[in-house]
């Protein structure tokens, strides 16, 4: 009967935030390392989510990138890197909430210290013709994972000692990069003519898929997870969408990445 269920959606119910959860990153990683005769070791202290795969796949063609030894996920691989003198690991193709939240929780769990997500997104405010890339101040949560860390509330936001970290760090960066808030949905292809209009009217720059999971599992955990929005189209509307530029985009997104890596660097040696 109706009447015998509580009104209140699942996603927004019996949550205790308060309360630890029994299941625990540390020891998924601990079993598949026994599993999968993984070494003990730790990844890179800056780590780099790359949802669309393309600055992952510019490292390995130009052999500039090599697998991780230590790295136990059972979902993806993560590949260490130097750019600009500053050691890095990334993991390509976690797309999604929950998936960047999953890996993002193993990751920290081991030995990152700073994730940075540079996500692919489709642009909501006409600012300026794709590509140029945000700084995501906040994201509206749109999506499930969130509502797992934080209780219900519109947004989800960056830490505030990263943000003014940021604000002058980028500052020197030789790419366009504005700040500002994006809508994070869990279902690309259900963004219909009124729900951009209900995000123009809210000034949001751009719609992506993870950072309003990435910025409560942060608030949540006190981790440290900063998140850019590549804007790269127009939900292809107009011929010729999807294009990054140089190197698929890798080359503009990996000065940016190393930018926000040292500027943390240089207040965490």
């Amino acid at each position: 009967m109706m009447g015998d269920y509580d009104s209140t959606p699942p996603i927004l119910s019996h949550k205790w935030y308060e309360h630890p959860s029994v299941f625990v990153p540390g020891n998924l990683l601990r079993e598949a390392r026994r599993q999968r005769a993984i070494p003990d070791g730790q990844v890179p202290r800056v780590c780099v989510l790359d949802p669309d795969g393309d600055i992952v796949r510019n490292l390995c063609a130009t052999n500039k990138a090599k697998l991780n030894p230590y790295w136990a996920c059972y979902h993806t691989q993560l590949y260490d890197f130097e750019y600009d003198g500053i050691e890095l690991g990334i993991i390509g193709c976690a797309v999604g909430a929950s998936f960047a939240v999953l890996v993002a929780e193993e990751l920290f769990a081991s030995g990152c210290q700073l994730l940075i997500s540079v996500t692919s997104s489709g642009q909501i405010l006409p600012t300026e013709p794709p590509p140029f890339f945000v700084l995501i101040e906040k994201a509206l949560r749109d999506e499930g994972t969130s509502y797992h860390y934080l209780p219900p509330a519109h947004y989800a936001e960056i830490n505030s000692g990263l943000l003014d970290m940021l604000n002058s760090a980028l500052a020197e960066v030789a790419v366009p990069v504005y700040r500002g808030a994006t809508w994070t949905t869990d279902a690309p292809f259900r963004e219909t003519a009124l729900a951009i209009e209900h995000a123009c009217g809210e000034t949001l720059l751009a719609v992506e898929m993870e950072a309003a999971a990435l910025y409560a599992f942060a608030q949540a955990r006190h981790k440290a997870v900063v998140c850019f929005a590549h804007v790269t189209n127009r939900m292809g509307n107009v011929e010729r969408d999807f294009e990054k530029g140089e190197g698929d985009g890798s080359r503009d997104a990996l000065r940016l990445i190393a930018r926000t890596a040292k500027a943390w660097l240089s207040e965490h040696e």
